[in-house]
């Protein structure tokens, strides 16, 4: 019992510790990284980070014990989910993302496992002697016979990402040495200054956010001029066509009071001198009603989507300090 106290306290003071040390937290997912592979990652990021892994009920239970002292920390527990593990760095944070990004490594298939993206059979020579030409035709994939073995004659789309790769799929891909996917970190989330953002967001460049801040100012700006020059009744670029829009607005009104008219307002004087004549036109969107409904009432309803449980004493395979 005294063991398992001492190890909790000692994960809290390296946890808060290194919240204070470090400005930034890469939030990453770990979902099929081997102990080996994180025992790479952690190498390479010496000198540049340090990764921590650990339970997640333990995670949050530590941040919240902090968040009464700092309570931007709250920002990270909507993200302690799943397969999950924290990077803390001070380093540039685009060069720490392809630092964490850049450790892959291939894998085969695994029948069961779910597809990444789409896996392809390339054509070519297979080697594979003519006695397993039917296994080929079990999965659609076009074969001749060139040389005494198999040959493929065009490329075949075998897996579709997303799905889940089939026993057969798995063998083929193994028999042809084709190993489809790549394991490493993925980045879920980055904390920064207090906030939580996407990965992506990295991808900005300074002359997009210049850009889109010049034409913020520009819009602004255009905006005032146009409510001072119709305040003051001077004529600006801007103000012209509001100018002209309320002027026409004046006429139309004048129009409607008095005998003068012309083509385009006749029928809207006509319909309010006989409200019949504008009614004429209600049907046709009246109709259109009740269809709209119907279809609504038909619609299928959507289906509740059910919430995923967690396992909260996950621990991914690691340890707490690993």
């Amino acid at each position: 019992m005294g063991g398992k106290s001492a190890n909790k306290a000692g994960y809290f003071d390296k946890l808060k510790g290194l919240l204070e040390d470090y400005k930034s937290i890469f939030i990453v997912t770990v979902d099929n990284v081997s102990s080996q592979q994180m025992h790479e990652i952690r190498h390479a990021m010496r000198g540049k980070g340090v990764v921590l892994m650990g339970k997640n009920t333990m995670v949050r239970r530590a941040i919240k014990t902090f968040q009464n002292d700092n309570p931007e920390y709250e920002r990270l527990l909507p993200h302690v989910k799943g397969n999950v593990g924290f990077v803390f760095t001070n380093a540039d944070l685009k060069e720490t993302r392809e630092q964490i990004l850049s450790n892959r490594i291939a894998a085969p298939a695994r029948a069961g496992a779910v597809a990444p993206q789409d896996v392809f059979i390339p054509a070519g020579n297979t080697g594979m002697e003519p006695g397993k030409t039917s296994f080929f035709q079990a999965l659609g994939v076009p074969t001749k016979i060139a040389r005494g073995t198999i040959e493929i004659t065009a490329d075949l789309k075998i897996v579709e990402g997303g799905s889940k790769v089939g026993a057969s799929e798995a063998t083929l891909l193994n028999m042809l040495n084709i190993s489809p996917f790549t394991y490493g970190m993925g980045i879920a989330q980055i904390y920064d200054g207090g906030m939580t953002f996407l990965p992506s967001v990295l991808d900005i460049e300074e002359e997009q956010l210049l850009k889109a801040l010049k034409s913020a100012i520009a819009a602004t700006a255009i905006m005032n001029i146009t409510k001072i020059s119709l305040a003051a009744h001077y004529p600006t670029l801007p103000s012209v066509s509001h100018t002209i829009l309320n002027a026409y607005k004046n006429l139309l009104a004048i129009a409607v009071e008095t005998e003068y008219e012309w083509p385009a307002i006749a029928q809207l004087k006509a319909g309010i001198r006989d409200p019949s004549l504008l009614q004429a036109a209600a049907p046709a969107a009246s109709e259109a009603a009740p269809a709209a409904e119907e279809a609504k009432a038909d619609a299928p309803k959507e289906e509740e989507k059910k919430e995923e449980e967690e396992e909260e004493d996950e621990d991914m395979g690691f340890g707490l300090f690993d």
